[in-house]
């Protein structure tokens, strides 16, 4: 007996097979006119994406997503936030506020509180969730007294036997004059210097962006994790394309040499796990987004429960002096 193909299967297979075949068509006339069309093709392989599992069936490979693809992707709208993610997977969170020597600073927020249960102090990168929460939280990018905040929590932790999860979500620490002048650069290198002290357990995923000393200042765990889209580099690609080739519109090309996404961070040992997201990015399912981070944070503050203070100063302190290579001769 014959079996009829189902005929809503039929037109989901030649809505993707149209679709595919469009992104296809953008991405080489952005390929021969050098033209930034990511504005479209994102959004659209995101919905190619979100067809594939919906119909669960082998169809004709999408092509690759560029590494500066995978960064705007990092930067899409709707894209859960470190709060989001709090609101998902934590309770009881109270946050604390100001650094006891100049004023508080709304960019990254802390405090103790329940991630999914367990006991833990929160840091936090929060980026905001709309025009209006960005402008008020600077992007995500925070003065000096942000990070002597986060040093306040994190002596807190430590003498009350708390373990750390930091969510990582910044382009960089804020480069204005005013930052400066009280200091951006120590409260960074201050704030690396206690994390690497520390005598508990401290796990950092970044969410979104992790861009420069801005995302290491609160970055130095025993684990560092990374969601499949985010990226995390000493540089922005944009910042990088003007030092190189004084031209910002070169991004593109800085994204690719300076290998930050996810997958390239995984190879080169800067990570010790890549959080899966949902089929078209976090932005499409924050709900199990927040599944996938939940899991694999608390499956590594179990495993690091089990080591000793001194044990975790060892491991973190090896982890970091073994990043990089280089050659002799």
């Amino acid at each position: 007996m014959t079996v009829s193909p189902d005929p809503s299967s039929l037109i989901q297979q030649t809505t993707l097979t149209e679709l595919e075949a469009r992104l296809g068509d953008l991405k080489a006339t952005a390929q021969r006119t050098g033209a930034d069309l990511s504005a479209v093709t994102l959004p659209l392989q995101a919905q190619i994406e979100a067809h594939r599992a919906h119909i669960g069936a082998a169809t004709t490979p999408v092509l690759p997503m560029s590494r500066w693809e995978r960064v705007q992707l990092a930067r899409a709208p709707g894209r859960p936030t470190a709060l989001d993610y709090v609101e998902l997977l934590a309770t009881d969170f109270t946050e604390l506020h100001g650094d006891r020597a100049y004023g508080d600073d709304l960019a990254l927020i802390g405090g103790p509180a329940r991630w999914q249960g367990r006991p833990v102090m929160l840091l936090l990168q929060q980026k905001g969730r709309d025009t209006k929460g960005k402008i008020k939280r600077r992007f995500g990018m925070s003065n000096p007294e942000g990070y002597r905040k986060a040093i306040r929590l994190m002596d807190l932790a430590e003498k009350c036997g708390l373990p750390i999860i930091c969510l990582i979500d910044t382009p960089g620490a804020y480069p204005g004059i005013a930052a400066e002048e009280r200091g951006q650069g120590w409260a960074i290198a201050e704030s690396i210097q206690r994390m690497v002290r520390l005598r508990v357990p401290a796990v950092c995923a970044v969410i979104g962006e992790g861009g420069s000393g801005g995302a290491l200042a609160v970055g130095v765990g025993n684990r560092v994790l990374i969601m499949e889209n985010a990226w995390y580099s000493v540089i922005s690609p944009e910042a990088c394309a003007s030092i190189i080739w004084k031209d910002s519109s070169k991004a593109p090309e800085a994204a690719e040499a300076l290998k930050l996404t996810a997958p390239d961070l995984l190879e080169l040992g800067i990570v010790e796990e890549v959080i899966a997201e949902p089929p078209g990015g976090a932005h499409l399912d924050p709900a199990a987004s927040a599944g996938f981070l939940g899991e694999a944070v608390s499956r590594h503050l179990s495993e690091l429960a089990l080591l000793s203070a001194e044990e975790l100063l060892k491991q973190r302190g090896e982890r970091f002096r073994a990043l990089g290579a280089f050659l002799e001769g």
